[in-house]
């Protein structure tokens, strides 16, 4: 019987690069397409959400997370969880890789890759909607693809975006309209149920990157943001039916299943058409973007 390796945050960051990461989703999305099961249980505005995938050839991941919006009054993180990688040769416990680390390299990771095929290589002006711990960990990722960035943070309650500026060097935004209309790249990572990101803030050439939203009652773009649009998702299967984002506007037929042009399984599609264009893409974050993060963990960590 085979001893699982257990794999610390620490033991991670010691071990990861973001371009690498990328190149690993990438090629993740070459092997056979993921099996993927979600389940989701509610109380209020508590979520569980256990999430399941296994690619022939790379393994299987179950990986639970609870999200408690409330744990931030009490100083405790909103998003915790647990992740086992299995052998795909034996169905055995292969690592226990800590939760955190698997989330945060994923879901920046995830939002790296779509702004490396989609954002204009030479996107230097950055605005991040939100100011919690995913906004921290985009600031890494994107710092990595794009050598020379400047931040900006934008948060409802301002004191949380100057505390983030203070710790990475980043300005705070006063005025969001204004914020939106000179960046490159905009990325939203709130837990809003209503729209933050107006379309008729947008400018051509630019790229949006949309991750905070992960249940059906969850928006963080309007409408009209995603008419002016080229749409892209990481995962048909884990966004379309699943996250209000893009579930309330096909429902209502703003926008339809064509309009979403392709996910990581179509790089060939999955590409900036012009420099004139917006593009958006939506970070839904599968469980198969959870497999492939963790073993490249498990294999940059060491076996």
């Amino acid at each position: 019987m085979t001893t699982p390796k257990f794999i610390t945050y620490e033991q991670g960051e010691a071990a990861l690069d973001w371009i690498a990461l990328t190149d690993a989703l990438a090629e993740g999305h070459t092997l056979p397409k993921a099996e993927i099961e979600d389940s989701f249980l509610y109380r209020g505005d508590d979520t569980m959400l256990s999430r399941a995938a296994w690619i022939d050839g790379l393994g299987a991941l179950v990986k639970t997370a609870t999200i408690f919006p409330g744990n931030a009054d009490a100083g405790k993180p909103a998003v915790n969880g647990a992740v086992t990688l299995f052998s795909d040769r034996t169905g055995e416990a292969e690592a226990f890789v800590d939760f955190h680390l698997v989330t945060k390299w994923k879901t920046a990771g995830d939002s790296l890759l779509s702004a490396r095929r989609l954002a204009r290589p030479e996107s230097r002006n950055i605005l991040i909607l939100g100011a919690g711990t995913v906004a921290a960990s985009l600031i890494e990722a994107y710092s990595a693809g794009f050598p020379g960035a400047k931040f900006t943070l934008w948060n409802r309650t301002a004191g949380r975006a100057a505390h983030l500026a203070e710790a990475t060097g980043a300005s705070v935004a006063r005025d969001l309209a204004e914020a939106i209309g000179a960046a490159d790249i905009i990325a939203t990572a709130t837990m809003s149920t209503e729209p933050v990101l107006k379309g008729e803030w947008l400018q051509p050439g630019q790229h949006i990157d949309l991750i905070g939203a992960y249940r059906p009652d969850m928006r963080e773009a309007d409408d009209t943001a995603l008419q002016r649009a080229r749409l892209f998702v990481d995962s048909r299967a884990t966004t379309i039916g699943h996250i209000g984002e893009l579930k309330d506007p096909l429902a209502r037929g703003v926008i339809t299943q064509a309009d979403v042009l392709a996910d990581f399984y179509e790089p060939e599609a999955y590409r900036r058409g012009s420099a004139e264009e917006i593009t958006m893409a939506k970070n839904g974050g599968g469980a198969h973007l959870d497999l492939m993060t963790a073993r490249h963990i498990l294999d940059r960590v060491g076996a």
